[in-house]
């Protein structure tokens, strides 16, 4: 995969900060291109469920973002490839233009691949200019920062979303070719004592989404971290032990979705010869052979049931910001190229903060106190969905190294099991 790095040296002169900062655009821009690659014009057409969105819709949405945001308002003279797409690739910016309902992006069989990919390349061209210019404000610049981590999520997305269209299909197509699992077992699940006190969160320095500032101070009670995300096989024993079939384990609402759709298992999970398997970007995989790696495509209602079956419980966002902080961003993450879960290594302390898996928190995305949005249609971007979701810290294999950090911040509804979701338990210290 290629290596992405939207990470610019405020310190370094200005040309060579516009150098470095149109070099990494163009890094950003070229994974997409590179993670959409093993795929047919086709299969970027498909949207399996409404919360999906096909994959050319990705390529042509994250280019609109740098024509709308960056090009329209700062590029003088700037000629739009298309006036339509102004309107017709906006995703949920009300205030910036009406869009098409995000349940029809799969009949948008016009325009083309080849004329999405076109456009890519128009604007591309575009927002190198303006960053070899004089049109290179501070400004720009943190537009098109913003636009590169906004085009990173949407990296993601297209894994999560290619995923589900794959796993929908009957003949469950792989998106990349099997790797070898070499069979092994976790390391002992142990927990690590942290202090609490008055703790610093948030983003203060460098890039960060809205909705990471500002910095702030957390008191927290002491609590014991554990020390690597829940296996596929410890997953396996609370569902063995009726853990779909027990409402005391459930929240109410949980419970209701286990009783409406039938939940019996993680999402991509499929029981064949009494043998549960699960299928994933590398195809299908028997329990028995990934056993050992950490459990995923779960809901947060799940790792919550599993987390009171356990005896414990899922961490505060406060909590794990307070324990990530203290390390550098390492990990299983996209860059790797192994699309896949991997198990924790040999680590001393608490591992696996940083990819492999999205970890669910027993936070509610809220906004943090002196919470204020971008302005603009950009104010949009993150601060009109503070209402009914739960926060998830830590990224995932899927996830960019240059795009996650520990004030990260990503949230979806409760009952969300596509994305690459697991667990971490947390217990309370007397």
């Amino acid at each position: 995969m290629t290596a992405t790095q939207p990470k610019v040296d405020d310190r370094a002169p200005e040309t060579a900060r516009h150098a470095e900062l149109a070099e990494a655009f163009l890094a950003v821009r070229n994974q997409t291109r590179d993670l959409v690659a093993p795929l047919s014009a086709e299969d970027m057409m498909v949207q399996s469920m409404p919360e999906a969105s096909p994959a050319k819709w990705h390529l042509a949405h994250t280019t609109w973002f740098f024509e709308s945001f960056v090009l329209g308002p700062f590029a003088a003279g700037y000629t739009p490839f298309d006036k339509d797409f102004h309107w017709l690739f906006n995703s949920y910016y009300q205030s910036f233009a009406r869009f098409p309902d995000k349940q029809l992006r799969a009949s948008f069989s016009r325009p083309g691949l080849e004329e999405v990919l076109a456009y890519r390349r128009h604007v591309e061209a575009a927002v190198a200019s303006l960053l070899d210019g004089d049109g290179a404000v501070p400004e720009v610049r943190d537009r098109v920062l913003l636009g590169m981590h906004h085009e990173q999520q949407h990296q993601e997305l297209i894994l999560t979303d290619v995923l589900h269209a794959l796993a929908s299909n009957p003949m469950q197509p792989s998106y990349l070719p099997a790797l070898e699992i070499a069979p092994g077992e976790p390391q002992p699940l142990t927990f690590a004592r942290w202090p609490g006190g008055l703790k610093a969160m948030g983003a203060s320095e460098g890039f960060s989404f809205d909705n990471e500032r500002p910095a702030h101070r957390v008191w927290l009670e002491p609590f014991a971290m554990g020390s690597r995300l829940i296996t596929n096989a410890e997953y396996a024993e609370f569902m063995a032990d009726g853990g779909y079939a027990r409402p005391e384990l459930w929240l109410s609402d949980g419970w209701q979705q286990v009783q409406s759709q039938a939940w019996q298992a993680p999402l991509y999970w499929t029981k064949e010869d009494g043998e549960w398997e699960m299928f994933t970007l590398r195809g299908r995989w028997p329990l028995s052979r990934a056993s050992h790696l950490p459990v995923m495509h779960v809901s947060y209602y799940e790792a919550d049931a599993y987390a009171r079956w356990a005896g414990k419980r899922l961490p505060t966002e406060a909590e794990w910001e307070c324990v990530a902080s203290g390390q550098r961003v390492r990990g299983n993450l996209l860059e790797g190229g192994r699309m896949l879960a991997a198990p924790n290594a040999n680590e001393e302390g608490v591992g696996q903060l940083f990819g492999d898996a999205w970890e669910w928190t027993a936070s509610a995305y809220l906004p943090y106190p002196g919470f204020s949005p971008l302005p603009g249609a950009l104010g949009e971007y993150n601060g009109k969905f503070m209402s009914g979701k739960m926060v998830l810290r830590g990224g995932s294999f899927g996830t960019a190294s240059s795009h996650i950090r520990a004030t990260y911040r990503n949230f979806f509804v409760p009952e969300t099991r596509w994305q690459f979701s697991g667990i971490r338990l947390c217990e309370s210290c007397a």
